[in-house]
């Protein structure tokens, strides 16, 4: 079964390398973390499989990477300037400070249990400012993005023009963002910098509420085929006083984390807001001429939008389980191949040098094609043990049988059955059991 409590994830994480406190050392940084080489490993397996799905294995959509600074002028034409601010309240008594519309009870504080402390709601803007320059101060003055988005609308004109796409055609991006989150918090669910996958899909007007549909379930399913049960999930569409300036209609893809139903994806309906904003702030026409129609527009946009952090802390959640094998307890994740940081762990059954050139041979050509572990320290049982916890799906023991009859043993993860292959045919093996 998922993990049903957060400190199963968090405790895991700490303890194998996935994720650690940022700054530890000095007494951590309030939400920031730095991913542990499986964490980093596993950010960007995520990051491979969204760009798979989005970009290689389709013909109408492109990549790029854009700038995370800006000038305000991106910003104030986006609407993040006027209208990407939260209301912020605090608490007299106690000091803390929260978001308003979070709040249960608007009267009473959830930190000291007081009534009536709260100070007056002001709008409290997320992004984070800085000056470009010699000098603070003295120079422009720019934002670090809130989204990855605006990049690609500002780039509009430019992979239209060169890659010769039409809409229905799409940009796809993947980078850091940041926000000044008031309160961030449940581990690397909500942080104050965080990594996008978002994409920017251009329709013609009328073909809108179609590509929206399409959009939504294809984001969903993506999850599914990924491991996540569809019990997990569920597709809930915004009401009219949730949805952000620049959408007429929005649904998210929400996980069922241990706390609740909470955001995983958001897939938003933005119109033809923000071309006609850069449009009108630049004055440069962000439109395009359908020469077949002979007709002149400026496209209406679908943007699923999801984050590599949050979804990574989904998968580990729905991974998790605790089993009994051989009347042992053991924690594993069940994650699928392709997000597992280590898909083999070739393991020597012993440290001696009769059995390390074979091991490393071994290691030396599945790594051309995967990420593998190799680890030779304590007893196969508890090397197994580590391997299944931190998901690799197949371990391949190296025995004194190996030098003799030139094969291993190939054991998986989630059955823990073993099968002995021979060395010549096994990368074909692993082609097959990997699936890819």
């Amino acid at each position: 079964m998922a993990a049903t409590e957060l400190d199963q994830i968090v405790n895991l994480c700490k303890r194998r390398g996935f994720v650690y406190p940022s700054a530890e050392i000095y007494g951590g940084f309030r939400s920031s973390y730095d991913y542990g080489p499986l964490g980093s490993l596993m950010l960007r397996n995520v990051r491979e499989a969204w760009v798979r799905t989005m970009v290689q294995q389709r013909d109408d959509v492109v990549l790029i990477d854009a700038a995370i600074l800006a000038p305000p002028q991106v910003f104030e034409a986006s609407g993040h300037l006027a209208n990407f601010s939260d209301p912020l309240v605090d608490c007299t008594k106690c000091k803390q400070r929260f978001r308003e519309d979070h709040l249960t009870d608007p009267n009473l504080c959830p930190g000291c249990g007081a009534t009536g402390s709260f100070t007056e709601a002001r709008a409290f803007n997320l992004m984070f400012k800085t000056f470009a320059g010699p000098v603070e101060g003295s120079g422009a003055e720019v934002y670090m993005r809130p989204e990855t988005a605006q990049g690609m609308f500002v780039n509009f004109l430019n992979v239209l023009q060169t890659s010769r796409k039409k809409p229905p055609f799409g940009i796809a991006q993947v980078g850091k963002s940041f926000r000044n989150e008031i309160t961030p918090g449940n581990f690397i669910f909500r942080t104050r910098e965080f990594e996008q996958m978002e994409l920017e899909f251009f329709v013609p007007p009328a073909e809108s509420a179609q590509w929206y549909e399409y959009w939504c379930n294809a984001r969903l399913q993506w999850y599914i085929d990924l491991g996540i049960p569809a019990d997990m999930l569920m597709l809930r569409p915004h009401d009219d006083d949730e949805l952000s300036h620049y959408s007429s209609g929005t649904s998210d893809i929400e996980f069922k984390y241990p706390w609740g139903w909470g955001e995983l994806e958001g897939v938003a309906q933005r119109t033809n807001y923000d071309l006609n904003q850069h449009a009108q702030h630049s004055g440069q026409k962000l439109d395009y001429f359908d020469q077949a129609t002979n007709e002149r527009y400026v496209p209406f946009v679908i943007e699923p939008a999801a984050g590599v952090n949050r979804a990574m802390a989904a998968f580990l959640l729905a991974a998790y389980d605790e089993d009994i094998i051989n009347d042992e307890p053991r924690t594993v994740l069940r994650l699928h191949p392709r997000l597992a940081p280590f898909k083999v762990a070739v393991l020597p059954l012993s440290k001696k040098d009769t059995l390390t050139p074979l091991a490393k041979q071994i290691f030396s050509t599945l790594s051309e094609r995967y990420m593998v572990d190799y680890d030779e320290t304590q007893a196969i049982g508890k090397r197994y043990r580590r391997q299944d916890e931190i998901g690799t799906p197949f371990c391949i023991t190296v025995d004194f049988d190996s030098l003799e009859d030139g094969a291993v043993t190939i054991r998986e993860r989630d059955t823990t059955e073993q099968v002995r292959v021979p060395i010549a045919d096994l990368s074909i093996e692993m082609f097959r059991r990997l699936g890819f």
